[in-house]
């Protein structure tokens, strides 16, 4: 985040309480404005307005500043800087570059440090897609960029901008502040650049959103084949801590089919952020074997750092979202996580002296969080020509020992439509990932299941339906067991409890740390469902026929089904035929 420096007017500070702040002599100030505070210039956005005195949220530390300084104003919203260069950027949460900050000033960020998002010294190599007496509309390409290997970057013009091309650029290199294009509008020609700003708080248009059907292949079991979101879609994971929520969200930032990551890590512990930090470099794409960093942003803005800046992460990362959607990307933001987003709305409240709601909590609090979700969505982009793209926005929640009847779960809930419960009786038994297969749900299988059928497998939600039903009555079952003992079973229902068993540990388990099964493609997630599946056909004919429960768990293919998970993903596709095999021939034959 930059600001003008030219000093259009300013105010005087009045009163100081931690990060907010009240200043007179305001007078022509709007709501969310952006101002610089302070002799060191602290950047601050105006929250509140009543005559000529403006309250201020700063999104830095506050101490040392003292009544009776200056506050100028900059007369424009909190924005961030889009173009070219945003690929691989770590940025805190008003998109100053964390990079290029510890350059200038070591190790700690200096308070009032302005740096551009971009670089604006850079050359890229620019190639025209239009030509002198083209009407363009908004939205419509410009040119290209090739910002990293595996992300062609549009140059497109700008939201609610029309006219005719007047001049454009030859093919060759150009920093992003240089005028490429010359268009002849309305309001007289218009010199754009590679780079334009948007107000963050502000969401970017589009013509319609389209009702989404494909899934956001994870690479996760349990999500993808359970309880699938699909692209444009939301989601949320809600639990206790120790329970796994910043692993999974890493997971899915690592493996998921979207073009672009988005990752802000809002309000988190410091070392978790470094871990992403250090780690995102080193990872390999699956699919372009590029550095999985050349088609991600992250956010940092960790529980340290000041909670107004906080606040406003979550706005840069959905516009920065926005704008690849825009270029026709389909793009996955991770939040991890909204419950510390909403500690700073409640912290800002509380110093704006509003009237708390529920547990302190703002009486906005379920509009801010609908606000920011409802920004995700499969759209039909602004432009001529057809182009499309989606968000799929998936949110950390933190409720307090894991009570999910808190209110930021529960307005969560209202309003995403894939719940992944993280329960922490599963992550004591070390089972991980440790999502509650019966409190869990989607929304979305009936608008996935056409793709699912067309592309993997036309008995899919077949196999997943019968897979749960098998769960479920094995939740109805450990109810009888506590109270006779497994033995008093029939043996057809102890086939049940070992079928499930299966299930649970060779299928819904999954290694996050294992170099195989970190990820597992979806062809492969329907192959070993169908083969515990059929175990169990097997099994219920066998003990059918007088055979024992004992003698069906002791057979040799539950080994194998058991190390389907570790099989190397290229060759499971010929290895599954000779497992399907041994399952039938060895049952058939007890």
């Amino acid at each position: 985040m930059t600001v003008d420096t030219d000093k259009r007017s300013a105010g005087i500070i009045e009163m100081i309480a931690g990060p907010v702040v009240k200043a007179s002599g305001m007078s022509g100030a709007k709501m969310y404005d952006v101002v610089t505070v302070g002799s060191e210039r602290l950047i601050g956005e105006i929250i509140e307005l009543d005559s000529d005195m403006a309250t201020i949220q700063v999104y830095e530390e506050t101490s040392g500043i003292s009544p009776g300084e200056v506050v100028e104003m900059t007369g424009e919203p909190l924005s961030v800087e889009l173009g070219p260069g945003l690929m691989s950027m770590i940025y805190d949460g008003i998109q100053r570059p964390l990079a290029s900050i510890r350059d200038r000033t070591g190790d700690f960020i200096s308070r009032g440090v302005s740096v551009t998002p971009i670089d604006h010294e850079r050359e890229w190599k620019f190639d025209p897609s239009v030509k002198e007496g083209d009407r363009l509309m908004a939205g419509d390409e410009i040119g290209r960029v090739q910002e990293t290997p595996t992300v062609k970057h549009i140059i497109m013009v700008p939201p609610e901008t029309e006219g005719v091309v007047l001049k454009v650029a030859t093919s060759g290199h150009y920093r992003v502040d240089q005028n490429i294009c010359t268009l002849a509008t309305s309001m007289g020609d218009l010199e754009l650049s590679m780079v334009h700003r948007w107000p963050v708080r502000i969401s970017r248009p589009f013509k319609r959103k389209r009702d989404p059907d494909t899934p956001l292949i994870t690479g996760q079991r349990i999500l993808d084949t359970f309880f699938p979101i699909a692209k444009g879609g939301t989601a949320a994971i809600p639990g206790g801590f120790g329970t796994g929520k910043t692993v999974t969200q890493h997971q899915l930032a690592k493996w998921s089919d979207a073009d672009v990551i988005v990752y802000i890590g809002c309000g988190e512990r410091g070392n978790e952020m470094t871990d992403v930090l250090r780690e995102f470099p080193k990872l390999e794409d699956p699919r372009t074997k590029e550095p999985l960093m050349a088609r991600t942003v992250l956010i940092a803005n960790t529980s340290n750092m000041p909670v107004a800046a906080r606040e406003a992460s979550v706005y840069t990362g959905i516009t920065i979202a926005e704008y690849y959607r825009d270029m026709g990307y389909d793009v996955a933001l991770m939040a991890d996580s909204t419950s510390r987003w909403a500690e700073a709305l409640r912290e800002i409240s509380g110093r704006l002296e509003e009237m708390p709601g529920e547990e302190g909590y703002p009486a906005y609090l379920s509009s801010r969080l609908a606000n920011f979700y409802e920004r995700s969505g499969s759209v039909e982009c602004m432009a001529s020509t057809a182009r499309s793209g989606s968000i799929s926005v998936i949110g950390a929640v933190s409720p307090p020992g894991g009570d999910f009847s808190e209110p930021v779960t529960q307005n969560t809930l209202r309003i995403v439509k894939v719940f992944w419960a993280l329960d922490s009786n599963l992550a004591d038994k070390r089972h991980f990932p440790s999502i509650n297969w019966l409190k869990s749900y989607s929304l979305y299988l009936g608008k996935v299941e056409g793709w699912w059928k067309s592309n993997i497998s036309e008995d899919w939600l077949e196999l997943r339906n019968r897979a749960m039903a098998l769960l479920q009555q094995e939740a109805e079952l450990q109810e009888i067991i506590q109270l006779v003992g497994p033995d008093a079973l029939p043996p057809s229902q102890q086939v049940t409890l070992e079928t499930t068993r299966m299930l649970r540990e060779d299928f819904l388990q999954q290694n996050a740390f294992h170099d195989v099964d970190s990820f597992c493609p979806e062809y492969k997630q329907v192959e070993m469902l169908r083969a515990i599946l059929l175990f169990d056909d097997m099994a219920q004919k066998a003990v059918s026929r007088g055979i024992s429960v004992d003698t069906i768990r002791n057979a040799k293919c539950r080994i194998t089904i058991s190390r389907m998970a570790k099989m190397q993903n290229e060759s499971f596709r010929d290895r599954v035929r000779p497992i399907k095999e041994e399952i039938s021939k060895e049952l058939l034959s007890l």
